[in-house]
């Protein structure tokens, strides 16, 4: 097959920032101070640099779009142009978001995944009415997250079970790619850059699919896809690459509350279990654990039950101190509470959390300064 369009004209648009100064899932190796005198044990590794992928070994390739194809058949930028000369850069026409779960930024451009209104929306302001922002991705039912690596940008499509690919082509948004058959709703997705590695969470099957493209090409394979066993058929949210070590937050089972509350922490390449940190039936329905200075932020959806009653956001200097309900309560301190917070992302020193069920609050930044949250705003 050629190299696709991407690489093919000088007249096609790459992004060349990486996410992976956007993303908030790996902070590096930080010591984490003891919460009590009870001395916790503390993990750190180094991720090892993954070695480029040259396409040889891999489980899938992905399936390309009509348009997909066409580009990777164009033989010149007449063939690119026409190739997408169907797909219109559209504005966005709501002014209120519905369920927004994720919001970054790459390169110039910030995203907003719009969960229940189904679509990813972009805009060079952050600022900028909701109606002059613009739609990248309307293809998905109820997306979750988005990430690239500054070339392809997945969207995991949670209720049929795919991932999309998009890439700017002449400065449009062009989903050029599919993956079909991602686990069971598809919750999460990050791009690492040590391990040069897109991964996506299927948030009730415990699998973990890893997707990589070759350095000459954004043609996209699923390399590998790995499992923990006892989390199958457990909802967990999402994961995050910390000190090296990928952590899944505690998650809610119909049928297996105990075995739900846990926070389980894994070798990222093998996902072998390396601990686990029991937490109280309150707090159990995580969402996500952020890694800022020498504290975890966890975001709390439910509890074991389900009940929204419990969201919240906690903060501890020990995932061990959780299990003696040793934490603190920060949601109403600082973001007014009420509603259900959800992840949160940086961009370079200020974080972004998403919330629900509070009108007029669904997005906020904040700062931390000295593990102190700081220059909290409402954005939308």
């Amino acid at each position: 097959m050629k190299k696709t369009f991407l690489h093919k004209s000088l007249s096609v648009f790459i992004v060349a920032s990486l996410l992976s100064g956007c993303n908030i899932q790996d902070f590096g190796n930080t010591s984490i101070p003891d919460s009590s005198a009870d001395s916790a044990v503390v993990y750190s590794t180094t991720l090892t640099p993954a070695a480029p992928f040259n396409g040889a070994s891999y489980i899938e390739e992905s399936s390309l779009t009509s348009v997909g194809q066409e580009l990777a058949d164009a033989e010149d930028d007449v063939d690119i142009e026409d190739a997408i000369a169907g797909i219109e850069i559209v504005q966005n026409y709501d002014t209120e978001l519905s369920v927004p779960t994720f919001i970054t930024k790459q390169g110039d451009n910030w995203f907003i995944v719009d969960c229940y209104h189904n679509r990813v929306i972009y805009s060079q302001d952050l600022n900028a009415p909701l109606d002059e922002w613009y739609i990248m991705s309307s293809d998905a039912t109820q997306p979750h997250t988005i990430a690239s690596d500054g070339t392809v940008y997945m969207i995991d499509d949670t209720e049929n079970n795919r991932v999309l690919v998009y890439e700017i082509v002449n400065d449009k948004f062009v989903h050029t790619q599919t993956f079909y058959d991602i686990g069971n709703r598809p919750h999460y997705t990050v791009y690492n850059e040590i391990t040069d590695t897109f991964y996506v969470w299927s948030s009730t099957t415990g699998e973990l699919y890893c997707f990589r493209h070759t350095s000459d090409s954004s043609r996209m394979y699923l390399t590998d896809i790995r499992k923990i066993d006892e989390l199958d058929g457990i909802y967990v949210r999402s994961f995050s690459i910390i000190d090296g070590y990928i952590y899944f937050v505690s998650g809610v089972s119909d049928t297996n509350s105990a075995a739900a509350s846990n926070i389980i922490m894994c070798d990222l390449d093998t996902l072998e279990i390396k601990e686990k940190y029991t937490v109280p039936a309150e707090i159990a329905g995580m969402v996500q654990i952020t890694k800022i200075q020498d504290y975890y932020y966890i975001s709390v959806s439910t509890d074991t039950t389900g009940s929204q009653d419990f969201a919240t956001i906690i903060k501890t200097a020990s995932l061990s101190d959780l299990s003696q309900g040793k934490y603190e309560d920060i949601y109403s301190e600082y973001f007014i509470g009420g509603g259900t917070p959800y992840y949160i992302s940086n961009v370079d020193d200020t974080y972004f959390l998403t919330e629900h069920r509070l009108k007029g609050h669904s997005i906020w930044s904040f700062k931390v300064t000295d593990n102190n949250i700081t220059d909290v705003t409402s954005i939308f």
